[in-house]
């Protein structure tokens, strides 16, 4: 039994035009009319069946049964004409009096259509299609029910068209932190929200379907993690009371799949959550998905190629093309896609030759270059800092960026050719990072010292050092193949096959700071 006293209080916390639907949904009720009824109702097509399919077979839209969200409408006495919102688009209903009500009862469409049904509310309609005067695709409805009685009122969406005739919305959620927070009804307004998050789930099936055919294995890894490692971030901590032991999520799962490797497997990867303490920005979320494989006897050389063939897949199966719309920037991901080391990228961008320089040489060319880093940041934060303020944002087109110090990169095994630097590479597209690959390192000996130099790392203060694992050594030290790995962000490259600004764009729930009231 609803108690009168709490209804009081909720009704007295509504805004006038929120109290009028509480009252509709009332007034349905004491009617037999169950605003939310349970029983389900069957659709046969959807919109865009129906406007996609009409005009080349009428005769298979004369009995349809759909469902979807009341947008707009319009009553004109006896007649009335409704906007109906689904999953796949929009169409227009029309609804006469005589035809909804049979015989003499005309209350339905009098009381319950006109007056206690909102723009908002969910129904479930079956009618023919037709096309009015104007040769709109029109559905007759001839029976109507209410599914969901929308309690809050969508903010009022007016259509115009500009001088070059593109459709313009104009409404009350322009708000970004609105849109994020609420992204039920940034949804419900901006189908072409709903959009980028569909061409988002393409571009993981497709990069799922190019790694499945190569017959790599999909596996899943722990998210929860007694040992934070696998790449330099400050992890979150959390604590299991039953083992009474702290534990990490994730920052990445890549020494659980190389452990993978050195139990037999040739080829993994895994779609991945992961988890940085690290700030908010249009590149940067705490929680982010990536994609990581590991592929036995091969090295980044090869790995370089399958990223290449890998990316410019997921652009034509989007577009048709590996030309993508970035901003004002047409981006092409045809290969073979640009290549510099690391070093030669920081002297074709700055015109300053680094690679000899030692840590407080590196610290005078920061601040030349006017590149802010803290008085404690080690070799390695240098090198990157330069990197990412100086030359990221001249890499518009993919670049393979490769050999990175030693110092910088604790897991991947050292080049060939020169000991100082490891093999390594990342791909920049559009002024950022979306992917990290090495030639892993497999010596455990060799691997032990470069954690003990990321503990040292720590003492100094570098919070993002990574801690020693001594598991995976013990793994390493039953012998793991020659092995290419290459971590994929799956929000950042969504953000460049949308043409969307930032990574809240492009994740249905970003994080939000606390919501103030």
């Amino acid at each position: 039994m609803t108690n009168p006293k709490m209804a009081t209080i909720v009704m007295s916390d509504l805004s006038e035009q929120e109290a009028v639907r509480y009252k509709k949904r009332q007034s349905l009720k004491e009617r037999g009319i169950d605003p939310y009824p349970a029983a389900a109702f069957l659709t046969n097509t959807n919109t865009q069946a129906i406007l996609g399919g009409y005009s080349s077979a009428p005769q298979d839209y004369q009995n349809v049964a759909i469902a979807g969200r009341i947008m707009n409408r319009r009553i004109m006495g006896a007649v009335s004409f409704l906007s109906l919102q689904d999953a796949h688009g929009s169409i227009q209903l029309y609804v006469h009096r005589d035809t909804l009500c049979k015989g003499d009862d005309k209350a339905f469409y009098d009381v319950v259509f006109k007056k206690l049904l909102d723009i908002g509310d969910i129904i479930g309609i079956n009618g023919f299609v037709f096309t009015t005067k104007t040769n709109a695709v029109t559905i007759h409805v001839t029976k109507l029910c209410l599914l969901s009685k929308a309690l809050k009122p969508l903010p009022l969406v007016k259509k115009t068209r500009d001088v070059a005739d593109n459709e313009l919305l104009h409404h009350d959620v322009t708000n970004l932190e609105q849109r994020y927070r609420q992204r039920y009804l940034d949804l419900i307004i901006h189908p072409s929200v709903r959009q980028t998050f569909r061409k988002r789930a393409q571009v993981i099936h497709t990069i799922r379907t190019f790694l499945g055919e190569q017959g790599y294995l999909e596996v899943e890894t722990p998210i929860l993690q007694p040992v934070c490692g696998g790449a330099s971030a400050r992890p979150f901590v959390t604590y299991h009371h039953a083992l009474q032991t702290p534990l990490y999520l994730r920052v990445a799962n890549e020494l659980y799949l190389k452990r993978l490797i050195v139990g037999g497997y040739e080829g993994v990867y895994e779609f991945a959550k992961d988890f940085r303490n690290e700030g908010l920005s249009r590149f940067h979320n705490p929680e982010f998905t990536q994609v990581e494989l590991y592929v036995a006897y091969k090295d980044y050389m090869w790995m370089m190629e399958q990223v290449e063939l890998m990316i410019e897949r997921v652009a034509h199966d989007l577009y048709g093309t590996t030309e993508v719309a970035v901003g004002n920037q047409i981006i092409n991901f045809q290969r073979p896609w640009k290549r510099f080391t690391l070093f030669d990228a920081i002297e074709h961008c700055t015109g300053m030759a680094i690679g000899h320089l030692d840590e407080e040489g590196l610290r005078r060319v920061s601040q030349q270059l006017n590149v802010f880093v803290p008085k404690d940041a080690h070799a390695g934060k240098l090198i990157d800092a330069i990197f990412s303020a100086r030359c990221e944002p001249h890499f518009i087109q993919p670049t393979i960026i490769t050999d990175y110090p030693v110092f910088m990169s604790p897991l991947a095994k050292r080049c060939r050719n020169n000991t100082a630097l490891v093999e390594r590479f990342e791909v920049i597209c559009n002024k950022k990072e979306i992917c990290n690959a090495f030639s892993e390192l497999n010596d455990p000996v060799e691997q032990y010292e470069r954690f003990e130099a990321q503990h040292l790392l720590r003492k100094r203060g570098d919070e993002e050092a990574m801690q020693l694992d001594r598991d995976f050594l013990r793994a390493l030290a039953y012998a793991m193949p020659p092995t290419a790995g290459v971590g994929m962000g799956i929000d950042r490259l969504v953000m460049i096959m949308t043409n969307s600004p930032s990574i809240q764009d492009v994740i249905f729930f970003p994080q939000m700071g606390k919501e103030t009231t």
